[in-house]
């Protein structure tokens, strides 16, 4: 069936009751409406040219390396600045002439490798391959697909090697994926640092020592952060280099399958934390300069790099580009299981500045005009569009920091098309008052209305810290309340101090409140729930590459003679209070009388 279907106007059909809903947005009806026709545009394009939105995202199917049923390989690449395009590796002894692709029409190129004479496949499961580019100034240039599946780094390197990943057996997924939630209550997680060891983690840790805490918790969803490969671990997962591959410092990809398997059979839903709005400027083993010129992929110039991430920049106009993201969507829920996403840095996403130097007040005139990149919300409308179609059971969260209107309603309606958006401004009020004020001071008002004040119909997900708040430079609102005396008056042996008295109750209500007022769903960055007593800090340089600080110490928690325990049982018993009576999911209060 064909997306396009459903999208019979190039004018958003629900249009008035948006404006209905908020007269202020009348101005700006214009602007929705260009939105909305640059969306139906190309979906019609897909349409006519791709045999619809359904064949088009699953272009994951046809583009890469494949195996075809008769045993033969289909390679297939867009590569619009190259001169020729090769394939070499394991199969063919490294010849980089051998196996030359076929130029076709709009800069893609293809190759076809029959099977051998056993009908088996010549390029065989666990083998090394590069896609050989020659430039346009002769140069050979030895690259990754970006469309490669499985990605290894041998410690003896310092760049990843593309490894075919075609198993006789791949895992098959037992449970169902949970029905959707009216309300979520999710644990943001990180895959490598679930662990008390000082060490790189694993998806099987995580399956089997992790996954139970979570659901004895109260925890209804996890969300995994630093799932797409990344070549530099301390980057958190957001300098993504293979788009399509499971870390693999983790384990295979059939191992996060099974992980992904486990969690559903324990009815908790998985969103993966999905990073489309910039890119690594690996070019070796990243998709920077993947033809051998800066604009494959990424826009040219200085347009084309994040000045404050030192990363490169989708050219979401681009036809290929959003052949490229959207079947990467389609294939991390399709392949994976995934139940839908949270998009990382979608303000860098929406507006031309990226938020650099940017304040966003509430004025309606920041969120419309030229300084808002329509290309990329277009292409969010599409993504959300194609979710909802396909899989509409999946779930998308927006992290926007500007306050974008309409971004969590409806495309229909003009809107943005996400589920949720994160309430970014509850932790910043905690810290601001934290920091500033003396406990007689806090005005409950105005924390009441930080927490409340929230678009109407649009739903948030309340936050009283993330992970943000956790790493090395940040304080954690446990560290801010308790400070080094974390470190010495936890134990239950010594005196209960009044800067331990304090912090724990502190931490318990302002988690409570939070859960409680400040939106539709919730969520907590592993560890923070019992306030974890050190900060997170990757192996880097700077700290000579130690794993010290890159770890969860779950244990604190199981010790009966430290406080710790005490934070774990709150939280979990605030969660099995709302799964009770699922304030989360009720009406918002109204102040009209």
């Amino acid at each position: 069936m064909a997306a396009a279907v459903c999208v019979r106007s190039p004018l958003p059909p629900k249009l008035p009751q948006l404006l209905e809903r908020d007269p202020y947005l009348a101005p700006f009806e214009t602007d929705f409406q260009r939105r909305y026709s640059l969306f139906y545009n190309h979906l019609k394009n897909i349409e006519e040219n791709e045999g619809g939105l359904d064949k088009f995202s699953k272009s994951y199917k046809t583009f890469g390396v494949n195996q075809l049923a008769d045993g033969g390989i289909y390679c297939k690449e867009w590569a619009p600045g190259a001169e020729a395009v090769f394939l070499a590796g394991d199969f063919n002894d490294w010849n980089p002439f051998s196996h030359p692709y076929k130029k076709m029409e709009y800069g893609k190129w293809e190759l076809l490798i029959p099977p051998g004479q056993d009908g088996c496949p010549l390029v065989p499961h666990g083998s090394r391959l590069k896609v050989v580019i020659r430039a346009q100034n002769g140069d050979l240039l030895y690259r990754i697909s970006p469309w490669a599946r499985y990605v290894i780094r041998d410690e003896d390197k310092v760049n990843y090697d593309w490894v075919h990943w075609n198993p006789p057996q791949s895992y098959v997924h037992k449970h169902p994926s949970p029905r959707r939630l009216k309300s979520l209550r999710i644990y943001e997680s990180h895959v490598g640092i679930a662990s008390p060891e000082g060490k790189v983690a694993s998806y099987k840790n995580f399956t089997y020592n992790v996954l139970p805490r979570i659901k004895d918790l109260g925890y209804n969803c996890v969300q995994l952060m630093a799932i797409m490969e990344h070549a530099y671990y301390a980057s958190f997962g957001y300098q993504v280099t293979s788009f399509f591959a499971a870390s693999s410092r983790y384990g295979t990809p059939d191992d996060l399958k099974e992980m992904i398997d486990v969690a559903h059979s324990m009815g908790i839903t998985v969103l993966l934390d999905v990073v489309h709005s910039h890119a690594s400027k690996n070019s070796e083993d990243g998709l920077n300069k993947f033809d051998g010129t800066d604009s494959c992929f990424f826009h040219s110039g200085p347009k084309g790099t994040h000045q404050l991430w030192d990363s490169r920049l989708f050219d979401y106009a681009n036809w290929e580009v959003l052949r490229f993201l959207l079947s990467n969507l389609r294939m991390w829920i399709e392949d994976y299981r995934f139940d839908g996403f949270r998009f990382d840095g979608v303000t860098s996403m929406l507006y031309h500045h990226h938020g650099i130097g940017t304040g966003f007040s509430g004025d309606y005139n920041e969120y419309f005009g030229l300084h808002v990149d329509e290309d990329a919300l277009c292409y969010l409308m599409l993504a959300n569009h194609m979710i909802k179609f396909l899989h509409p059971e999946c779930i998308t969260i927006a992290e926007d920091v500007s306050g974008m209107p309409a971004l969590c309603r409806p495309v229909e309606e003009g809107g943005g098309g996400f589920d949720y958006r994160l309430a970014m401004a509850i932790p910043d009020k905690w810290i601001q008052i934290i920091k500033e004020l003396k406990d007689e001071d806090w005005n409950m008002g105005n924390i009441v209305h930080t927490l409340t004040n929230r678009r109407y119909e649009e739903k948030y997900i309340a936050y009283a810290e993330s992970h943000d708040q956790a790493l090395v430079g940040d304080k954690t609102l446990a560290f801010r309340l308790m400070d080094a005396e974390m470190y010495t008056n936890m134990s239950v042996l010594s005196p209960l101090t009044a800067v331990i008295d304090r912090g724990i109750q502190l931490h318990k209500m302002i988690r409570l409140i939070t859960h409680a007022l400040g939106g539709e769903s919730y969520l907590n960055f592993m560890g923070n729930e019992f306030g974890h007593p050190e900060w997170l800090d990757f192996p880097r340089i700077g700290n000579n590459e130690s794993y010290h600080y890159a770890r969860r110490q779950f244990n604190l928690t199981e010790d009966h003679l430290l406080r710790y325990r005490f934070l774990n049982a709150f939280d979990r018993d605030m969660n099995k209070l709302e799964e009770r009576f699922g304030w989360l999911a009720s009406p918002p209060v109204s102040y009209k009388y």
